[in-house]
C-alpha cells in the first residue's frame, strides 16, 4: 500500500509537470504542504488518536461496570451482607457506608479511605462459616465465568477481589467441616475473610459512584438496597 501511494504521487507530479509545464510553482507547493506535515502529524497521532483512545476507554469502562454490577447482583452484595452479620463493628460499617442520593465526590472519597483502612472485627463462629462455605461453593462458577471476561483485564482492583473471593472459597472448600477445625485455623479463614471483605466494599464505593453518575435510576435502587446496612431495603418510603 505504501509503494502504490508513493508511486501515485510520482505519477501525478510528472503528469502535473507535463500539462502545466510549471516546475517551479509545483516545487513551492510541494515544500509548503512539508512544512506543515509536523502540524498535520501532531493532530492525527496526538489529538485525534487520543480522543479516540479516550472514547475506546470509556467504552470499556462501561462495559466493565456492567459486569462489577453483575457481581454484586449475583454475589457481592449478599456476601456482603453475610460478612457484615458476623462483623462486631458493623454499626460503624453501616454510618460510614451510608451512602446517600446526595453524596459528593468528597464523601465518596472519604468512605474510600475508611474502606482501605477498615479492620474489622470477627468473632470465631464455626457454624457461620459453614454456612458462608456452602453459599460460596454455589456461587462459584458464576465467580470463576467472570474471570474468563477480558474486560478484567483493564481493571486490576476489582480482578484482585475476585480473586480474593476465589482464594476464600478454595480455603473453605479445603475444609469439609468448619465445626472442627481448632482456633489457628479459623483466625486463618477470618483474615481470609477480612481481606476479601475489604475489597469489597472499596469496589462497591467505586461502582456505586459510576451509577450515580451514569444511571440515576439504578443508584437510587443501590442506595437503598445497601448491603452494609442491615436496616436496608428496597422499599420506597
Amino acid at each position: 500500500m505504501a509503494f502504490v501511494l508513493v508511486a501515485l504521487s510520482v505519477l501525478l507530479f510528472a503528469l502535473h509537470v507535463a500539462v502545466f509545464r510549471d516546475l517551479k510553482g509545483l516545487a513551492f507547493y510541494l515544500a509548503l504542504d512539508v512544512v506543515f506535515v509536523p502540524i498535520q502529524v501532531l493532530l492525527v497521532t496526538l489529538i485525534l488518536e487520543r480522543l479516540l483512545e479516550e472514547r475506546e476507554r470509556l467504552s470499556m469502562i462501561r462495559k466493565l461496570n456492567m459486569v462489577v454490577g453483575a457481581f454484586f447482583g449475583e454475589v457481592g452484595s449478599d456476601l456482603a451482607r453475610r460478612v457484615g452479620r458476623l462483623c462486631g463493628n458493623a454499626g460503624e460499617l453501616a454510618q460510614r457506608l451510608a451512602v446517600d442520593v446526595q453524596w459528593t465526590d468528597a464523601e465518596f472519597r472519604a468512605a474510600t479511605r475508611f474502606a482501605e483502612s477498615f479492620r474489622g472485627e470477627f468473632a470465631r463462629d464455626r457454624d457461620w462459616l459453614s454456612e458462608l462455605r456452602g453459599f460460596l461453593l454455589a456461587k462459584r462458577s458464576f465467580v470463576l465465568g467472570l474471570l474468563q471476561n477480558p474486560n478484567l483485564l483493564e481493571h486490576d482492583r476489582f480482578t484482585d477481589a475476585l480473586w480474593a473471593v476465589c482464594h476464600l472459597t478454595e480455603e473453605l472448600e479445603a475444609r469439609t467441616d468448619p465445626a472442627t477445625l481448632p482456633d489457628s485455623d479459623v483466625d486463618h479463614l477470618i483474615a481470609d475473610v477480612h481481606r476479601a471483605f475489604g475489597m469489597l466494599m472499596r469496589e462497591w464505593l467505586a461502582y456505586m459512584r459510576h451509577l450515580q453518575d451514569a444511571y440515576p435510576y439504578m443508584y437510587s435502587l443501590a442506595v437503598r438496597a445497601n448491603p452494609f446496612r442491615p436496616d436496608a431495603s428496597p422499599v420506597v418510603r
